[in-house]
C-alpha cells in the first residue's frame, strides 16, 4: 500500500513538472531533498547477519526481508504523523504482510479514514480510542496479580486483553477493579513470564561473581563508558565481571519492578562500542533508537540463545512477575532463555529496548518482552553509542547556527516541541537526538508547527 502510493505520488509530481517546463517560464530552483524514513533509518545498511536471521525466523526471503525493513521504517514514520493529526481519536497502527508493506491505522472518527486513506495506509473505524484502554489497563495494573501475569492493547481487536493462568482470574480482576467486561479479551495461558536471570549488546556479564545477565546496548555519560541492561540483573553497588571474566563495572542505578532498567559504568579497561552481537559473533551496526511500530521485524541477542527473531505485537504492555509489576515493556514473539536478560533487541540498525523476560524457549517458542531502551537513557542521561552518520551540510560560510531548543544527545518522546533555526516541531517519533538528526533534516521524525 505505501509503496504504490509513493509510486503514484512520484508520477504525479513528474506530470507536475513536465506541464512547467512546457510553459517557458523561469521556474524556482528545486527545494533540497530530505531524506526519506528508510534514509534516516539507514535501512539499506543492514547487515547481513540480521537480514539472514529474519529469513530464518520469518520465513522471508531476502528480497523480502529488505523491502520489510523499508517499509518498516516509513510506516512508523507515517502512523506518528497520522497520530499526531488524528489525537484523541487515534486508536493504533500496526503493519502486515511478509514484507510489512500494508499499514492500517484505526480511528474512532469516520472522517478520519479519509486523510489515513490518503497516505496510502488502511482506515479501520472502530469504538474505542488507544487512551481509553490504555487507561482501562492501568487500573488493572494497580490490583493485577500472578493468576493474570499479563496485560495489553490489541489495535487490532480494539480491546484490552487479559492472559489468565487460572480459570476465572481475569472475571474476578475485572469485578474488583470495575472494568467493563465488554472492553477485554480473555486468552488462557498455561505460560507465567518470569524474569530472565541466569561492551557490545548481547555479550554475557556476570554480577557479583555468579549469576549470569546480557549487555543490552553500550553507552556513555559524559567521559564514562558502560551499557544499559535490565534493572532485575542488579542493584546499585552490584559488580560485575564481564563474558571473560574480567573486572568490570558496577551497577550505578536500578529500578525493577516498576520498570525494568538499570545502567551499568565500566572501568577504564572497558570501551563502549556501536555495536550488538549478531549471528556467529559478527557485529550489527545501531544507528539510533526509534521504536517501530506493531508487527515490525525485531531481533535479539542474547548470552544465552544467541541471535533470533520475531515481530513486535503491542507496545505499553503490562507484566506481573512474582516479584512484582512492570509496566511500559513491549510484547514480542522472540524466544529468549535466562541468562539472555537485559541483553538486546534491535529492528534494522535502530536499538528497541533490552529483555525484561518471557516464557516458553528457543527450541519450542515463546513470549518475551523488552524495556524500551529510550526511556532508560533519558532516566539516566546516557548517551547511546551510535555508528557514524552524515551530520549533513550545515550552515554555510558566514551564515550563524540555527539555534534553538533542540539538542542533540536529550531523548525526545513523541508530542514534544522543540525550536530550530526560528521555526517550531512536534516529535513525532521518539528517540534520542544526534549530530544530523536536526528537525528539518528528518521528516521522519519531526513535524513542523
Amino acid at each position: 500500500m505505501l509503496k504504490r502510493h509513493a509510486r503514484a505520488a512520484c508520477t504525479a509530481l513528474a506530470a507536475a513538472g513536465l506541464l512547467l517546463a512546457g510553459t517557458g517560464g523561469a521556474t524556482a530552483d528545486p527545494a533540497p531533498a530530505v531524506p526519506s524514513a528508510a534514509a534516516t533509518l539507514r535501512t539499506a545498511d543492514a547487515a547481513p547477519e540480521l537480514l539472514a536471521a529474519m529469513q530464518r525466523d520469518l520465513g522471508l526471503t531476502p528480497t523480502q526481508a529488505k523491502a520489510r525493513l523499508a517499509h518498516e521504517a516509513e510506516a512508523g514514520a507515517t502512523a506518528a504523523r497520522l497520530r499526531d493529526r488524528l489525537g484523541a481519536a487515534f486508536a493504533g497502527a500496526w503493519v502486515d504482510g511478509a514484507d510489512s508493506a500494508v499499514l492500517t491505522v484505526a480511528t474512532t472518527r469516520a472522517a478520519d479514514t479519509a486523510a489515513i486513506r490518503a497516505t496510502g495506509a488502511r482506515a479501520k473505524l472502530v469504538t474505542r480510542t488507544l487512551a481509553d484502554l490504555d487507561g482501562a489497563r492501568a487500573a488493572l495494573d494497580r490490583a493485577a496479580g500472578p493468576a493474570t501475569p499479563v496485560r495489553y492493547v490489541d489495535p487490532r481487536s480494539n480491546t484490552l486483553v487479559v492472559e489468565e493462568a487460572e480459570a476465572g482470574a481475569a472475571a474476578r480482576l475485572l469485578a474488583a477493579t470495575g472494568t467493563d467486561a465488554a472492553l477485554v479479551t480473555v486468552v488462557r495461558t498455561a505460560e507465567v513470564p518470569r524474569p530472565l536471570y541466569d561492551l557490545r549488546g548481547g555479550d554475557a556479564y556476570y554480577m557479583n561473581g555468579s549469576g549470569r545477565c546480557s549487555v543490552g546496548f553500550p553507552v556513555t555519560k559524559g567521559t564514562v563508558n558502560g551499557f544499559a541492561t535490565a534493572g532485575h540483573c542488579g542493584r546499585a553497588g552490584t559488580t560485575t565481571t564481564g563474558f571473560n571474566q574480567v573486572a568490570q563495572g558496577s551497577f550505578q542505578a536500578s529500578v525493577f519492578p516498576g520498570n525494568d532498567m538499570a545502567w551499568v559504568a565500566a572501568n577504564a579497561n572497558w570501551s563502549s562500542t556501536p555495536y550488538v552481537k549478531g549471528s556467529g559473533g559478527a557485529n550489527v551496526q545501531v544507528a539510533g533508537s526509534v521504536l517501530q511500530p506493531v508487527g515490525a521485524s525485531v531481533c535479539r541477542s542474547g548470552s544465552t540463545t544467541g541471535w533470533h527473531c520475531g515481530t513486535i505485537q503491542q507496545h505499553n504492555t503490562s507484566v506481573t512477575y512474582p516479584e512484582g509489576t512492570i509496566s511500559g515493556v513491549t510484547r514480542t514473539t522472540v524466544c529468549a532463555e535466562p541468562g539472555d536478560s537485559g541483553g538486546s533487541y534491535i529492528s534494522g540498525s535502530q536499538a528497541q529496548g533490552v529483555t525484561s523476560g518471557g516464557s516458553g524457549n528457543c527450541s519450542s517458542g515463546g513470549t518475551t518482552f523488552f524495556q524500551p531502551l529510550n526511556p532508560i537513557l533519558s532516566a539516566y542521561g546516557l548517551t547511546l553509542k551510535v555508528s557514524g552518520s552524515d551530520p549533513g551540510p550545515g550552515p554555510g560560510p558566514g551564515e550563524p547556527e540555527p539555534g534553538g531548543t533542540w539538542k542533540a544527545g536529550t531523548v525526545y518522546a513523541a508530542g514534544a516541541t522543540v525550536t530550530h533555526g526560528g521555526s517550531t516541531y512536534r516529535c513525532i517519533q521518539g528517540h534520542q537526538a544526534q549530530t544530523g538528526w536536526e528537525p528539518p533534516n528528518v521528516p521522519a521524525l519531526w513535524q513542523r508547527v
